[in-house]
């Protein structure tokens, strides 16, 4: 029996593209992976299948302090399905809320960190909530947000984006390893080849090239317009909009920039996002 490999993100910073990368490395297809089977290798810490067996009612009618009790035992199941690393995507914050640790330590093996400038990821947060900016600028802001209950998935906790990065980021690790979402889109081989040698995997540098292209953006998306994509919001128009750094330019006013700066200087600093 293994360890969790954790992929972790804020919504909408580049987690998706990370396990297409993983999935087309590993698998090494001759065609891109298929976005809707992603969970064939990849799993997620939300997803119901890991809670039921710990509590018999419907989802819906887990609580909070329920959800928050039974982390443990979905992780433990998480560990017990895989006799290797089980490689698991969480949006959630490295946070104990009601005093119960979302994230069991003894059960990780390590970490991925995919950060993103918030200027650029309010943007998708925006049409990922179905709301304007100024709400999702709220929204990145408020201590309390976090992923809703439907059914599919459990209760997930964001908190704000500056306490989400710095709670996955704060302390340096030989077992954690942090990735901007810029520098997957700037530096792919670089960055790429990086997470591979951290993850253990020896690969050769065309099968790298091949992982990167399977899982560009072009693939992706263009993926999610021939089949759809199960993952994307019911509020969103779609979920891989345009894959840019540096939208926020023409996309937001001065106003929502002085209020994403104010609110989140001091990780963006950290990761060099403070506009010049």
């Amino acid at each position: 029996m293994g360890k969790i490999l954790w992929l972790a993100s804020y919504p909408k910073s580049g987690n998706t593209w990370l396990r297409a990368f993983i999935h087309n490395l590993m698998r090494n297809p001759d065609q891109p992976v298929d976005i809707n089977e992603m969970n064939t290798l990849t799993t997620g810490d939300s997803l119901v299948q890991w809670y039921q067996h710990l509590d018999p009612r419907p989802p819906l009618a887990w609580t909070r302090q329920d959800v928050a009790k039974m982390r443990r035992g979905a992780q433990l199941a998480m560990v017990a399905s895989k006799q290797d690393t089980v490689i698991v995507k969480t949006h959630n914050a490295l946070v104990a809320p009601l005093g119960v640790p979302i994230i069991q330590m003894d059960l990780t093996a390590g970490a991925i960190y995919v950060v993103r400038n918030p200027l650029d990821l309010v943007i998708s947060l925006a049409d990922h909530y179905g709301v304007d900016i100024d709400k999702a600028i709220e929204i990145m802001n408020d201590a309390n947000n976090g992923g809703l209950a439907d059914g599919n998935i459990v209760f997930e906790i964001h908190n704000t984006w500056s306490t989400h990065v710095k709670s996955w980021t704060q302390n340096a690790h030989p077992g954690l390893l942090v990735v901007r979402y810029e520098d997957m889109l700037a530096k792919p081989l670089h960055t790429f080849t990086g997470i591979a040698r951290f993850m253990g995997l020896k690969t050769t540098r065309e099968r790298l090239d091949r992982a990167i292209e399977l899982s560009s953006f072009k693939n992706l998306k263009s993926q999610e317009e021939t089949k759809g994509f199960r993952e994307k919001s019911m509020h969103g128009t779609r979920f891989f909009r345009v894959g840019k750094a540096g939208q926020w330019r023409d996309a937001l006013t001065q106003a929502q920039v002085d209020r994403v700066v104010a609110q989140h200087q001091e990780q963006m600093a950290r990761f060099g996002y403070l506009p010049r």
